[in-house]
């Protein structure tokens, strides 16, 4: 039986607000538990890159539960856009499926299922009406394209990058088109020169219909949460929630303008190519509002280091909820008081047919950099994903199409130093969230064996408070492999803030082994004798291959991945670096365990 009508229209009773925050993210959870167990591949069932969400009729985001941050802030664009595609035509069982970055998506391996809830109605005569959407986004291993994993370091425009899908309606009134999906993932992608159709299908068909469970998980607990409230106080406290959302950052934005002694806020980084991001902050006082207006930002680059509009948003949406020391749900209220201007043209606004695979991925941590850093915030993190791909299979040079598979991972670094904390060594930062793979599970199942995975000394930023330590990982290959690097932070350091260092530079490196067929051994011992032992190299090429770069390895190569450290924030005085100098233990940080837990729920953005 219904609950009575219980809240006060324009005064939420406190209890009742927290509690509908968090049974709203307890749905989103329970899609996600519902997502991980289901699935079966690498990416969504060990590496958890996936995200689950509740929206708002009109699309706003409405709750979440702590999942992929960039993936969150730009669902509500792609739920908005099926909205507007689909109008009054969406029916009860049907489900959607989109990719397109012009379409609210991240990049194509990100394909987001979006579900309509549709009201119970009490006789057949009520019409049903939607109520909320369900949503969820993973992060699929192959979705085509001219490499494996679908994460090409050296894409120029979107068709190199995968199977582009901007609609598609994967079930409709719950029958599941398997041809269609067959069609857009396999047949379309492949007809582009040099180009494969996804190279794994049985698997990328297997955890979208996970994604489908999961949506309908979501539908069924809100129609529990409607009957036991009534809809019009669930959807009361839907718009409570987000209006509390947009008072705390309104309240931020005139906290920070106080604290800064002015209301323009200035900031500008730079990506490895030298394309510039920048920002000028605006702050209205009286309104609690801002305007973050990113002109003088670079144009359009050719590679793949654009970034959808909708990434944009999540980055900022993010930066807002991150600052915020109350505990509420990402949701569309904390962007409220935020205008976002973004120059034509730019690689913050690129055309559709830009490649943008690198964008979602390693310019939104440049975005988050320059936001904080514009807010005095914290240090740069390590400002990368250090986005690994390996696979094999696809179409060959003689254009037949073999099965394959594809793995995809992303590494860990340092995170930046702030005015109370010290940075975290080896950990995911900012708008990632995602595991990286166990060594047990990724040898078991790929032809590669983990050497090293340790912290990476001397790599973390200096300062009062020290920034995190990036990580050192080590992979050799069992078999010919073609494998695929992305990555940022390789030309330019994470900055250091209020006199603090700056964290290190990545680093790729491929160990070569010497083989005839390449060309490496020299064809006597008379052209070489230095270099031969035993009529065998006396050792191996040691290649720095940069930050972008695809090769194909042969077997018993390795490569070595060395990811930035953290800035560290402040300078150190005298005994400090002496200290330091000698290799003694830095002092715990000086604030109470309850503030630090605090300070790391903070940089989690959650």
């Amino acid at each position: 039986m219904a609950r009575p009508l219980i809240y006060i229209p324009d005064k939420p009773d406190p209890i009742l607000l927290t509690l509908f925050a968090n049974r709203f993210m307890s749905v989103a959870e329970a899609m996600g538990r519902s997502l991980q167990q289901t699935s079966i591949s690498t990416n969504i069932k060990e590496r958890l890159d996936y995200s689950c969400a509740l929206f708002a009729p009109d699309g706003d985001l409405v709750a979440n539960a702590p999942f992929i941050p960039i993936h969150l802030g730009s669902m509500s664009f792609a739920v908005k856009f099926q909205m507007k595609l689909h109008g009054s035509n969406l029916k009860d069982g049907d489900v959607l499926m989109t990719n397109s970055p012009r379409a609210g998506g991240s990049h194509l391996p990100d394909i987001t299922l979006i579900t309509p809830v549709f009201s119970r109605s009490g006789s057949p005569s009520e019409k049903s009406e939607i109520i909320f959407f369900t949503a969820s986004r993973g992060h699929h291993a192959d979705v085509g394209g001219i490499l494996p994993g679908s994460m090409p370091p050296t894409s120029v425009n979107i068709f190199e990058e995968g199977a582009e899908i901007v609609s598609f309606k994967i079930v409709s009134e719950g029958k599941f088109d398997r041809d269609g999906l067959w069609d857009l993932m396999v047949e379309r992608p492949a007809k582009f020169e040099g180009c494969s159709g996804c190279r794994n299908f049985k698997d990328v068909e297997s955890d979208l219909k996970a994604q489908i469970a999961a949506n309908h998980k979501g539908i069924q607990l809100l129609h529990a949460l409607v009957n036991e409230y009534t809809l019009p106080t669930v959807h009361q406290y839907m718009h409570h929630i987000r209006a509390n959302a947009e008072h705390c950052v309104r309240q931020l934005l005139r906290d920070v303008a106080k604290r800064a002694g002015s209301n323009v806020l200035e900031a500008v980084d730079y990506l490895d190519d030298g394309s510039p991001i920048h920002l000028r902050v605006e702050i209205n006082q009286e309104q609690g509002s801002a305007v973050l207006d990113f002109a003088g930002t670079g144009p359009e680059v050719r590679g793949n280091l654009n970034a959808p509009i909708s990434v944009v948003h999540s980055a900022v949406i993010y930066c807002m909820r991150a600052m915020l020391d109350t505990d509420i749900p990402l949701n569309a209220g904390c962007l409220v008081p935020v205008e976002i201007k973004i120059p034509p043209n730019s690689f913050l606004l690129p055309s559709h047919t830009a490649a943008v695979c690198g964008g979602n991925v390693l310019t939104s941590q440049r975005i988050v950099d320059v936001v904080l850093k514009a807010f005095n915030v914290c240090a740069a993190s390590q400002g990368c994903t250090n986005n690994l791909t390996f696979g094999a299979g696809g179409k060959d040079k003689h254009g037949v199409v073999k099965a394959g598979w594809g793995y995809y991972e992303t590494i860990a670094g340092g995170s930046g130093a702030g005015p109370n904390w010290h940075g975290t060594s080896g950990v995911h930062t900012h708008i990632t969230n995602t595991r990286i793979g166990d060594v047990e599970i990724l040898e078991r199942r790929y032809p590669v064996i983990v050497h090293e995975f340790a912290l990476r000394s001397g790599s973390a930023g200096s300062g009062k408070w020290r920034g995190g330590e990036g990580v050192r990982r080590v992979f050799e290959f069992t078999e010919k492999l073609q494998v695929s690097i992305l990555s940022e932070r390789r030309t330019r350091q994470p900055y250091g803030a209020n006199d603090g260092g700056p964290g290190a530079l990545g680093r790729n490196t491929w160990i070569k082994e010497c083989r005839e067929e390449d060309g490496d051994l020299p064809e006597s011992i008379d052209d070489d004798p230095l270099e031969i032992s035993n009529g065998k190299p006396s050792h191996n090429r040691i290649i720095n291959i940069g930050g972008k770069a695809t090769v194909m390895m042969g077997k018993g190569d390795r490569l070595v991945i060395e990811t930035p450290g953290g800035g560290g924030w402040g300078a150190m005085d005298g005994k400090e670096a002496e200290a330091r100098s000698e290799g003694k233990r830095d002092p715990a940080p000086k604030a109470s365990p309850k503030d630090r837990e605090a300070i790391h729920s903070r940089q989690a953005g959650y």
